[in-house]
C-alpha cells in the first residue's frame, strides 16, 4: 500500500519507520528541511515510561493560582486568551479530577509500557546510536506533602509494573551525587528504574537514516497547502511541489494537524501549548563533572533535567498557554538557567542555548491514534509533552492498523 506521512517530526519519522517494515510504499512530506527541526528538536531528552502523568490533575486549579501569587509559575497563560486557548482550558479542567487522572494516567501508563517494547524492537533491528543512557531518573520532593501525593501515584504504577522506589534524602544523594548543594532542602524522591534518557533529534535522525535504507522516500521543504477530497474520500494532498496521491494518509503534524484536518471536517481538541528548554554546553572538564549524569524531575518547578552525552546537559519546562507563538521569551528561559544556578553552581550556563517548540497537548493528555472518520485517514498526533516516549507504540500501532485495513481491502 503506498502510504503518504504528513509530518517529519519523531512521530512521523518513526511511523514511516514502522509502515515499511510492514513492506509499505512510504513517503513524507514536511515543510522544514530535514526531521525533527519543530517540536522534537530540542526536548527534554527524557523518555519517562515510569514518570508518565497528566498535565490535569486534580490539585492543577488550586496550582495555578498558588504559581500566579508566587510570580515564578511553571505554567502561564496569556490574558487576553483566544477562544480556542478558552476551549481548551476548560476541557483540561474537566480533566482536573481524581478520577479522570487516574483513568488518564492509567491509559498512559499502558501506552508507555508498550512504547519502551516497541523502542527495544528498534534497538534490535539496527545499531541506533541516540547518546541512550539507561539509568532511570529520579524525581524529587521538596516537602512532606509532595511525597504523600506521590504514594497515590505509586499504587497505580504497581498495577503496571512499574519499578519505582521511594527513597530518603540521603538515597537521593548516593543516586545523584551532584545534589550536594541543595541536599538539606530535599524531602526525598522516587526513582524510576526503567526510565531511559537520549537525544531525540538524533534518535530521529538515526531513523530517518534507516528510512532511507528501507526505501522511504522524503520531500522536504514542502509546505501542505490543502487536502483534496470527493465525496468524503480523500484523493490527494495538495503541496508547495504539486499533487501528492496515495492509497492512505498518515497525519503527524503536531498543533498543526488540526488546520489540515478541519479542511475534510474532522475536528480535534489539540492545542499547541509552548515548553522551553535550554541546552547547556559543558565545554569545561568542572561543568562535566558537576552536571548531573541522572535524569531529575523537579516536581514542584516542574523542570526536568538529562545528561545528554558527555558534553551536554538539557533542562526543560513551562507550559506557555499562548496559541501559536513561537516567540523565545527571556523571562521563560531565565527559570532555567536560575533552576540549573542553584542546584549546581559549578556548572556554568555562559554558552546556553534556549529553544522553544509547541507540544501538540489533547485535554485528556491522551494521543489520537488510529483511523479518521474518511477511511483513507489515519491519526498519529496530540502526543503533548511525551511525544518522544510514546512515539515507537502509536508508530507501530500506526503500522499494523493500515496493514489491517490493506489486508481487509484485498480481501474484497
Amino acid at each position: 500500500m503506498k502510504v503518504l506521512v504528513l509530518g517529519a517530526g519523531v512521530i512521523g519519522t518513526t511511523s514511516a519507520y514502522f509502515l515499511a517494515k510492514q513492506g509499505h510504499d512510504v513517503t513524507v512530506i514536511d515543510r522544514q528541511d530535514s526531521v525533527a527541526m519543530e517540536t522534537s528538536h530540542a526536548n527534554a531528552g527524557c523518555l519517562s515510561y515510569g514518570f508518565t502523568s497528566p498535565l490535569a490533575s486534580p490539585g492543577l486549579p488550586f496550582n495555578i493560582l498558588k504559581w500566579a501569587l508566587s510570580g515564578r509559575s511553571p505554567l502561564v497563560v496569556n490574558p487576553n486568551m483566544s477562544i480556542e486557548t478558552i476551549k481548551f482550558m476548560y476541557r483540561l479542567y474537566k480533566n482536573c479530577n481524581s478520577k479522570s487522572y487516574e483513568v488518564n494516567k492509567s491509559r498512559m501508563l499502558r501506552i508507555a509500557n508498550y512504547s519502551q517494547k516497541a523502542l527495544l524492537e528498534i534497538e534490535a533491528d539496527f545499531d541506533i546510536n541516540y547518546v541512550q543512557r539507561k539509568q532511570g531518573s529520579l524525581q524529587l520532593f521538596w516537602d512532606s506533602k509532595e511525597i504523600d501525593k506521590a504514594k497515590k501515584d505509586i499504587s497505580i504504577l504497581e498495577k503496571f509494573n512499574i519499578k519505582s522506589e521511594l527513597l530518603d534524602p540521603e538515597g537521593c544523594l548516593k543516586i545523584e551525587p551532584g545534589l550536594r548543594y541543595v541536599k538539606n532542602q530535599i524531602a526525598g524522591g522516587i526513582q524510576f528504574t526503567d526510565d531511559f534518557t537520549g537525544n531525540c533529534y538524533l534518535f530521529s535522525n538515526e531513523i530517518y537514516k534507516k528510512c532511507l535504507e528501507m526505501g522511504v522516500n522524503f520531500e522536504f521543504k514542502t509546505e501542505i497547502n490543502a487536502i483534496e477530497a470527493h465525496n468524503n474520500t480523500v484523493s490527494a494532498v495538495l503541496t508547495s511541489k504539486g499533487k501528492f496521491k496515495a492509497d492512505c494518509y498518515s497525519v503527524s503534524l503536531g498543533s498543526h494537524s488540526n488546520n489540515i484536518l478541519s479542511q475534510i471536517g474532522i475536528q480535534t481538541p489539540i492545542y499547541p501549548v509552548k515548553g522551553y528548554s535550554i541546552t547547556v554546553n559543558l565545554d569545561d572538564a568542572a561543568s562535566q563533572a558537576a552536571a548531573p549524569t541522572t535524569s531529575l524531575l523537579d516536581d514542584k518547578a516542574k523542570i526536568v533535567s538529562s545528561r545528554l552525552g558527555k558534553n551536554r546537559l538539557r533542562i526543560a519546562g513551562t507550559a506557555e498557554f499562548n496559541g501559536e507563538n513561537r516567540d523565545i521569551l527571556e523571562r521563560r528561559v531565565r527559570p532555567l538557567i536560575r533552576w540549573c544556578e542553584e542546584h549546581f553552581p559549578d556548572v556554568s550556563t555562559e554558552n546556553c542555548v534556549p529553544w522553544a517548540g509547541l507540544r501538540p497537548m489533547m485535554p485528556n493528555m491522551m494521543p489520537r491514534v488510529g483511523p479518521g472518520k474518511n477511511d483513507r485517514v489515519f491519526y498519529n498526533t496530540g502526543h503533548g509533552h511525551l511525544g518522544w516516549t510514546l512515539s515507537p507504540a502509536t508508530a507501530d500501532t500506526i503500522g499494523a492498523i493500515v496493514t489491517a485495513r490493506f489486508k481487509a481491502n484485498s480481501m474484497q
